[in-house]
């Protein structure tokens, strides 16, 4: 498999960067283009020398005559050489468009899959304060659509556009070389139709940036819906997101149609000027013709080149549409490329040393933006191995704190250590892998059972996969399944139940066996035969780990060596279950509610 690149330093994104490692293909597809190039300046020629010097008699120019001589002399070998001629160019331009379509083809694939790995490379090392702020649809937008954009521009317009530059180089210098007068008339609606063309392309981009945005908003909304399609039919309001589609699905019509009216306007601006310069050379070249300035064949070659000429000035005009999607496109791209991740290694950060447990927060404060404070002045210290548990009411700030122990955030105050060294001086990779999670929404991939097991450390064997399944209790209902531990895991893990998604989750963390362990509510919404499973084979996983538990349920804090309460966006109290019951505070209170509750259920 290709090692995965690191992300282009944004100022360094470019089609010339991008196109450098593939710069052979992309020079024998130029040779490609000279050859396509001239085939068609050679190829009004064979007609010429058929009309002035077969049928007018005229006499064949010098550089002609060798080509007659070794057929023989005469009338039917110049017309033999204008046969073969015909052939010999529409072959050699044949090829050589074949060739440069292939090649660029081709070329286009390796762009657009280099880019979109770039791409997701440096999505996936985004925080998730960036996450926060970006729609699912919009990435997915620009990953897939923008990068299909600069893929059709590499494709279809970036060696288009040169052959079409030489074509035009090309005819104007033959054109001069037979009459300059005659060329320059042919070449007065010229800078007309390119004014027309720049002004339009303007308007066109514009409007392309309209369409991409609407898509985009397009594509998050029915991503945002699918994800939650659970709640959607649990609430019956199928009409009421089929309405915001339509909505939603109508401005991007109108917004396409708009771009289209612009793009439908520019082919016959183009059209009605290339008729006015084609008026013009046929009125003038007779005129030419009749006073014995110009030959018969001379006028021929010149409307043919006309022809020919005008053809690149309108594929050019068409290009624009291409050049200004991916122009689009690479804006889009350039904006999230140059998005800094605000949670990165510093540049002298080292690899983690085996982590003996010691977490310790000191003066630490954090929010998810300037005005809004999560957690305001947090100190506490974890020993190596102990159960931490957190508690206290909802938005208090608890996830925050294993948060900002994974280095999912950085406190915006204080200091985050374990071991004494600040997580911040040591690599996110080698900090993450010493830390194991089992989350309260398990979310599970479309994968084999085994597969969804081994997320976190997918060197493991069979063996290890089986044991840890077995620890987390999960081994008996995996094996009662049809295809045991091959059994495929639906979306999100839809297709088992909440305990046994639990389960394996449980079982991903056992697998990798991490110093530190991170529970968040891992038995909310179970079942009571379930949430017992769970809790057993929670008790095997947290054995000589440092745990931290995040607790609404107070059942889950009996056993834990310490209980921090997190209340108002600070630690209120902390103690053991005893020391907190006893000194009846928060904590007591919210015990006292909680059992009562449960006593009189029962």
């Amino acid at each position: 498999m290709t090692p995965l690149r690191a992300p282009l330093p944004p100022g360094a994104l470019s089609i010339a960067s991008l196109l450098r490692p593939y710069w052979r293909p992309m020079l024998l597809a130029l040779v490609a283009v000279a050859g396509e190039t001239g085939a068609a300046l050679l190829e009004p020629w064979p007609l010429k020398v058929v009309l002035d010097n077969l049928l007018q008699h005229r006499a064949l120019p010098g550089w002609l005559a060798p080509a007659t001589a070794w057929i023989g002399g005469g009338s039917l070998a110049i017309l033999n050489v204008a046969v073969v001629a015909v052939a010999a160019i529409a072959l050699a331009g044949a090829l050589s468009s074949y060739l440069n379509t292939w090649l660029t083809a081709t070329v286009g694939q390796r762009v657009m899959h280099d880019l979109r790995r770039t791409l997701y490379h440096h999505i996936h090392r985004l925080s998730l304060a960036e996450h926060d702020e970006k729609r699912t649809g919009d990435l997915i937008g620009r990953v897939t659509k923008d990068i299909e954009s600069v893929q059709d521009f590499v494709t279809s317009a970036l060696l288009g556009i040169v052959t079409n530059v030489l074509t035009l180089v090309g005819i104007v210098a033959v054109m001069l070389y037979l009459n300059w007068q005659f060329t320059l008339v042919s070449l007065s609606v010229a800078p007309v139709l390119f004014l027309v063309v720049h002004a339009f392309t303007r308007r066109i981009k514009s409007a392309s940036r309209d369409v991409r945005k609407k898509e985009s908003e397009l594509v998050s909304m029915v991503a945002e819906v699918f994800a939650s399609i659970r709640v959607v039919k649990a609430f019956a309001r199928e009409d009421y997101e089929e309405q915001r589609f339509e909505r939603q699905s109508l401005e991007n019509v109108e917004t396409a149609l708009r771009a289209r009216n612009i793009k439908m306007l520019l082919s016959p601006a183009v059209e009605i000027i290339v008729a006015t310069g084609t008026c013009l050379m046929l009125w003038y070249g007779a005129r030419l013709v009749l006073a014995g300035e110009l030959s018969a064949g001379a006028l021929v070659v010149f409307l043919l080149y006309l022809g020919k000429m005008y053809k690149p000035m309108r594929d050019l005009s068409k290009m624009s549409d291409t050049v200004s999607k991916a122009g689009v496109g690479f804006e889009r791209i350039r904006e999230i490329l140059e998005t800094e991740s605000g949670v990165r290694d510093r540049r002298h950060a080292r690899t983690a040393a085996p982590f003996k447990g010691t977490i310790d927060f000191n003066a630490v404060s954090f929010g998810y933006s300037p005005d809004e404070q999560i957690l305001d002045d947090v100190s506490f210290t974890i020993q190596p191995g102990q159960v931490a548990a957190f508690v206290g009411p909802t938005g208090g700030g608890k996830t925050t704190i294993i948060n900002l122990v994974a280095r999912f955030y950085d406190p915006t105050a204080g200091t985050v250590r374990i071991d004494g060294t600040d997580i911040r001086d040591v690599t996110i990779r080698s900090l993450r892998d010493q830390i194991s999670f089992v989350l309260q929404d398990t979310l599970l991939f479309q994968a084999p059972i085994w597969q969804n097991i081994a997320y976190g450390r997918p060197e493991a064997n069979r063996e290890a996969i089986v044991r840890a399944a077995t620890l987390a209790n999960a081994h008996e209902f995996i094996t009662e399944m049809p295809e045991g531990y091959d059994t495929m895991v639906g979306e999100r893990g839809v297709t088992l139940s909440g305990g046994q998604r639990q389960r394996i989750a449980i079982a991903r963390a056992v697998i990798r066996d991490t110093p530190i362990l991170v529970l968040d509510e891992p038995t909310s919404g179970l079942d009571a035969q379930s949430e017992q499973l769970v809790f057993e084979a929670l008790d095997r996983l947290m054995k000589g780990k440092t745990t931290i538990v995040i607790a609404h349920h107070l059942a889950t804090t009996l056993s834990a060596d310490m209980i921090f309460v997190v209340k108002d966006h600070r630690l209120a109290e902390r103690g053991t279950h005893a020391e907190l019951l006893a000194a009846g505070g928060f904590y007591a209170e919210l015990h006292g509610i909680q059992f009562a509750t449960a006593g009189a259920g029962v």
